[in-house]
Order: C-alpha cells, then structure tokens, then sequence
C-alpha cells in the first residue's frame, strides 16, 4: 500500500497548448498515468485554487485537458506556457465501461464541452484499440466558433457517421442545424442486443436527450451518462458531489442510467 497522500498534488511540466475557441484551450503536459476515458483530476495552481478537469486526451507520456477560463483558476492556467509546471493529482472517478463497448454498436451524443470526456473514447474506436460493430456520434455546439477538436471531427467522420450540429443556422455554415435531440429523434434501431449508448453534455441536454433514447425505447441499462459536477475531494470524502446517497467523484463521474436518471436535475 502507497503511503503517499492522496490529497498532495504532482508537479507535471506543460509540452504543449492550443486554443480551441475565444475562451476554451487545450493543455497537454508530460505525465505518466493509467487513465480510463472518463476520469478526471484535480489540476491546480499553489494559493490560486483547484478545480476537476476531465481528460480530453491522453498517450502513454501524455495527458491533455481542455479548459474553459472562467475563473481565477482557469484563467490563470490559461496564461501559462510550455515549460511551466502544472499541479495535478489523480485520475479519479469510474470512467466509461470500454470493455462493455467491446463489438457493439456503440452511439455517442456530446454537447459543447461534453465533448472532451468522450474525446479519448472515440479516439480509441478510431485507432483501431477498441473495435466496435459500428460508431454513430452526433456533436452540438452552440454556434459555430464554438466548435471545439475541429482536426478530431474530420477524423472521426472518416471513421464514423458523424453528424455535427449548431443550435441555430448561421451565414456560411453548410452542415447540420438543430438541438442534439432533433437529431437522436431520425435514429431508428431494430433492435437493442448490441447496442450500447453514451451521452454527456450539460444537464438539461443530458436529460432530454436520454429521454429521446427512451422514447426509442433503448433500454435504460444500455444507456451511459457522464455528470459534471463541483467536485473537491475527489475521494468521497467531503461531500461536495454527493447526489443523494451517489458520490460523482467516486461512484461516477460516468454513471449507468438506470442509476442516473433520478440524479439528473
């Protein structure tokens, strides 16, 4: 048993950063650890703050987060540079069940900056790691400066049926329009044996697109939600994600629906 204390960060050096949007960015730092898509960790910068950031990708040396400044934190973080150390701790969380993915038709609908967590997910159906019967993903953002991972989206429609839509049309825009549940209402599914879905985004995206599935009648069990959540700890400790009697930071963040759906506000 570690005796190192779980709650004391590790500095890890920053190798790279991009600018997604206006105010999204996507750090990558030089670090080693086994992470399953979905995990988060606590990223922080000594006498400025912590807070959870999901993992939007990561390679055997390397770990990306994707962050939206709109704190003292985040802002903070945002003015670093390659060469500058980062503090984190983790990963934490269950992630997604990717063995229960394993040779099914995997569908996977993200919503803003839900996308992130389900990034390193679709990267390993596109690489070829996890094999899957097929891949459906339909992608929201607000508007279209808004889209985030664009080089990933002209990889992932290679790989996929790929449908990616803004909330409303806009000059010069040529792609799909619509909430993410318009789309999900066009599926048809014959059948529910292999089927297997995932949908992450902010909560009332989450809510009305897992009821779109229902009104599919996709099984509840067969369908995977990740939560966003104000999480301190990230051990279960102190409270601060608990819904109920569910701790997001240890039972979740990735929760199956038929657990989820009375959480979802």
């Amino acid at each position: 048993m570690s005796d190192r204390n779980p709650y004391l960060p590790s500095p890890v050096k920053i190798i790279g950063l991009r600018q997604e949007t206006d105010c999204e960015f996507t750090l990558t730092v030089a670090a080693e650890r086994a992470i399953t898509p979905g995990q988060f960790f606590q990223v922080s910068l000594p006498r400025i703050g912590e807070a959870p950031i999901s993992v939007s990708n990561c390679g055997p040396d390397w770990i990306q987060f994707t962050i939206r400044a709109v704190g003292r934190l985040t802002n903070a973080v945002q003015g670093l540079r390659p060469g500058d150390n980062l503090f984190i701790r983790g990963p934490y969380g269950t992630g997604f069940p990717v063995d229960r993915f394993r040779q099914q038709r995997l569908v996977i609908v993200a919503g803003g900056s839900g996308v992130a967590p389900v990034r390193p997910l679709i990267d390993r159906v596109v690489r070829g790691e996890l094999p899957v019967k097929s891949l459906d993903l339909i992608v929201g953002f607000k508007n279209r400066s808004s889209i985030l991972f664009s080089d990933d989206l002209a990889a992932w429609k290679e790989k996929s049926r790929l449908v990616l839509t803004i909330d409303k049309p806009e000059e010069a825009w040529n792609g799909e329009t619509g909430l993410v549940t318009e789309h999900i209402k066009k599926m048809q599914f014959a059948d529910f044996d292999d089927l297997q879905v995932v949908v992450v985004g902010p909560p009332v995206m989450m809510k009305f697109a897992t009821a779109e599935f229902r009104l599919l009648k996709v099984p509840s069990e067969r369908i995977w939600v990740s939560f966003e959540r104000l999480m301190s700890c990230g051990l279960g400790k102190c409270g601060h994600c608990k819904i109920d009697y569910t701790y997001v930071c240890v039972d979740g963040p990735v929760l199956n629906y038929s657990h989820a759906a009375g959480l979802i506000d």
